[in-house]
């Protein structure tokens, strides 16, 4: 006699399209880029909502990197090897051109049609969109020093994933990673000790040989690395392969892989230099300059990230609220949860906004000068609060799916595992607000490219105060703002988002998201005023399955 019978539990969430169910994604891209047809993420949308891609991040996760530093004659090899799961992924990622592919993309919008996909790919696993990233972010950096871009951006920018380490010669394609962090400074990367000494000639492009360490390297079976040292002239950026010229393999000493929160599909290594070849990118002294490229890139992304991050956990929050019963009714029906919900929905909606503004950034000409000050201000502003909102808000909709969400059989802790990466990731939240507070202060025209893109809000009067408290702190003098950067970064970025739903979004929807964020706030989700239309906001939020 069975014992019992399983029933009120819910589907997993798998056979849908996260391209044509993600309505403020579809909403946005239909205004950005109306006569582009976005086919490549429409097909990666599709993929990214079949169970055996879920699968897959699933794997990728439960058999994390292994580091093999010898052989077993006693060769030192420096490898991580992965679950193969990790090797479909990036080989999906990359043949998507996920990557640097954009950066050799003649057709319009190429950066938004690379961000699309990334904030797609995303919600299948984060793990291994981190070389994906930094590869995407290397192209702006190797521009530097034309020599080395000439030989290696055919390489970085090809649709084609080559994991195996070989020399350059036998490679169709390049992967790329970053070594900046050392034990004494973290985020202050002029206190570093790493020595760069010339092999002859001085200066971009000539090689030099490093001896020191990193605290972090991630994605250390990328095929070459962007590296700060100091050379005698000053800090300075390197281009360190994994393989020289001649075949042998370069010291990349791999002394151990870190053990963190999550994030754990991606390998994460503390590494030495001992004697090891490098070439010069940009002049010496100018390594912050030269690598400040690659950073805004990495740091869109990460905002871009944690945009997915909350997209994935919203639907696996309202598909469970969608086909659960409680006390006689579906939860999504209670207004309690309903509340939530809908809370959650605007908050995603407005990350995905200020995401793929972002993005389109990117696309501007060279001469835009208010895209160009604004790319630079904006990804620092979206960056840190798209990063912070996420970690409450993947947090909030675990709850969601009560105990059912906290088990490792569901997908939401390797969410909530996976969001803070991205605040800490490419400078936390007081690196990102005092970079904000540095370009205010070196260009005034980033405060009217922002008082730009406030123009949607000129009648709103509910945003009035919050207007007003932003000029009296961009009037202040700047020795006065350290302390309090954060509220002047929070209440840019809340501005930002509200003139962005009231530009892209439904009129219901942006009335909700202004009135929940500027009218009677709380400090938990779920709190928001009866007369919001919760339902409508959910509705539009669902994943189709």
């Amino acid at each position: 006699m069975a014992t019992h019978q399983v029933f009120n539990q819910v589907p997993p969430l798998e056979g849908y399209d996260l391209f044509q169910t993600d309505r403020t994604l579809t909403d946005i891209l239909r205004q950005l880029a109306p006569e582009t047809d976005f086919v490549d993420a429409r097909a990666l949308g599709q993929l990214a909502g079949k169970a055996e891609w879920i699968e897959r991040g699933r794997l990728a996760n439960e058999y994390p990197p292994e580091l093999h530093a010898f052989t077993a004659r006693g060769e030192r090899i420096d490898e991580v090897r992965y679950h193969p799961a990790w090797h479909d992924l990036m080989r999906v990622a990359t043949e998507r051109g996920l990557h640097a592919a954009a950066w050799a993309d003649p057709r319009p919008h190429p950066q938004l049609r690379r961000a699309v996909g990334f904030y797609l790919w995303s919600q299948v696993e984060a793990g291994h969109v981190c070389p994906i990233s930094m590869t995407a972010a290397a192209i702006p950096a190797i521009r530097h020093q034309p020599e080395l871009a000439a030989q290696w951006e055919p390489h970085i920018t090809a649709r084609i994933y080559d994991p195996v380490l070989a020399p350059f010669a036998e490679k169709s394609s390049a992967l790329c990673g970053m070594a900046m962090t050392e034990k004494q400074g973290g985020s202050d990367v002029r206190a570093n000790t790493t020595t760069a000494t010339p092999q002859g000639a001085s200066g971009g492009g000539n090689a030099y040989t490093l001896v020191g360490h990193k605290w972090f390297c991630s994605a250390p079976m990328c095929d070459v690395f962007f590296v700060l040292a100091q050379a005698p002239g000053g800090l300075t950026c390197f281009l360190v392969p994994r393989i020289l010229p001649d075949g042998t393999r370069n010291s990349f000493l791999i002394q151990r892989l870190k053990s963190k929160l999550g994030n754990r599909s991606n390998a994460s290594a503390e590494i030495e230099f001992d004697g090891t070849h490098a070439w010069a990118v940009g002049e010496e002294g100018r390594g912050v300059a030269t690598i400040a490229a690659m950073i805004n890139q990495t740091r869109l992304d990460c905002a871009l990230g944690s945009a997915a991050l909350m997209r994935q956990a919203l639907a696996q929050a309202i598909h469970h609220a969608s086909h659960r019963m409680s006390f006689g009714k579906l939860l999504v029906e209670h207004p309690s949860m309903s509340n939530v919900l809908a809370d959650l929905a605007l908050e995603s909606e407005a990350a995905t906004l200020l995401a793929l503004r972002l993005a389109d950034l990117a696309d501007a000409p060279t001469g835009d000068r208010h895209a160009s000050v604004l790319k630079r201000i904006g990804t620092g502003i979206g960056k840190f609060w798209i990063c912070k909102r996420a970690v409450a808000h993947v947090g909030e909709a675990i709850e969601a799916l009560g105990g059912n969400g906290y088990v490792e059989e569901s997908m939401m802790p390797r969410l909530y595992r996976e969001v803070p990466v991205n605040s800490v990731w490419e400078g936390s939240g007081n690196i990102n607000a005092l970079d904000i507070l540095r370009v205010l202060r070196k260009e005034p025209e980033s405060v009217e490219a922002l008082r730009a893109e406030y123009e949607p809000l000129r009648n709103e009067a509910r945003v009035r105060d919050a207007l007003a408290l932003v000029e009296r702190y961009l009037s202040a003098a700047p020795e006065d703002l350290e302390g309090s950067v954060r509220v002047l970064v929070e209440r840019l970025a809340l501005l930002w988002q509200a003139a962005l739903v009231r530009k892209y979004s439904p009129q219901d929807v942006a009335d909700a998201f202004i009135e929940t964020r500027f009218g009677e706030r709380s400090s938990i989700y779920g709190a928001i005023s009866a007369k919001i239309p919760f339902a409508r906001i959910v509705e539009r939020a669902a994943p189709v399955s």
